[in-house]
């Protein structure tokens, strides 16, 4: 059994995020961006994230930050308050150990607790096959595909929505405004 700690993340991690994120962007296709944010910047989305008062996780891993992921707002309009977006990377040296999963699932479970609905997973390119099926694991449904919706490495990008209920769902309505 791999041992695997979460805990909240923290300004000290902002350097090992930072690193973990920047493959993503320069060789990879979960994100969009194009060119790798330094430090400053992931400071910055960091402190607006954790101003908002949502969940911003590390995966611990023989003392070093191997993964995070962090819930955001799906969108800024208020009738999407019940609905998050989850963002998850893990340093490609320490993929295949079940540190996607155990952040997702504490993810969902931080969020359901905080009262949100739906989470959403916005998934950069359809050929990102592990995330996919990360996600469809933790009781996530396929949503949709946007076509070509982004350009990068020199060709078209999919996009794949999944959606999963947290708590009741739209079973009831909700508890907060």
């Amino acid at each position: 059994m791999v041992n695997i700690a979460t805990r909240s993340a923290t300004a000290e991690d902002l350097d090992r995020i930072t690193e973990i994120y920047r493959p993503a962007v320069v060789s990879g296709t979960a994100s969009f961006e194009l060119d790798p944010p330094n430090e400053a910047e992931m400071r910055r989305r960091y402190d607006a994230i954790m101003s908002a008062g949502f969940p911003y996780l590390v995966a611990v891993k023989d003392n070093t930050v191997a993964g995070y992921a962090y819930a955001n707002a799906y969108r800024p309009r208020p009738a999407y308050r019940f609905t998050v977006e989850d963002s998850i990377y893990v340093d490609p040296a320490f993929h295949g150990l079940g540190i996607g999963r155990k952040l997702l699932d504490q993810l969902i479970s931080l969020t359901t607790d905080m009262g949100f609905r739906q989470m959403i997973a916005v998934i950069g390119d359809s050929a990102q096959q592990p995330s996919i099926r990360l996600h469809r694991n933790a009781g996530f449904q396929f949503a949709g595909t946007l076509h070509a919706i982004g350009y990068k490495h020199d060709r078209w990008l999919d996009g794949v929505l999944m959606q999963r209920s947290l708590g009741p769902g739209d079973t009831a309505p909700p508890t907060h405004t």
